[in-house]
């Protein structure tokens, strides 16, 4: 049975640091960005997260592409 996979849309996931625990060990959180376009690059992605969190006061520390595709029977 053939397989249609069409490119919906992607988001970006960023984790980043917010602190650290008593210990010592870091606190991290993450927020994911969704509504980027497919056709988007991942420099281009990349580039983005870099500079807004750039101009936030948390350190970054990952920064992954997650891409939606949609599955069908041909």
């Amino acid at each position: 049975m053939p397989l249609v996979s069409t490119q919906l849309d992607s988001a970006f996931v960023a984790r980043y640091q917010t602190g650290t625990t008593d210990s010592g060990a870091p606190i991290s959180k993450q927020k994911t960005f969704g509504g980027v376009k497919a056709t988007a690059t991942s420099e281009d992605i990349y580039e983005i997260v870099v500079a807004l969190f750039g101009l936030l006061q948390y350190p970054l520390l990952e920064v992954r592409r997650d891409d939606r595709f949609d599955l069908a029977d041909e």
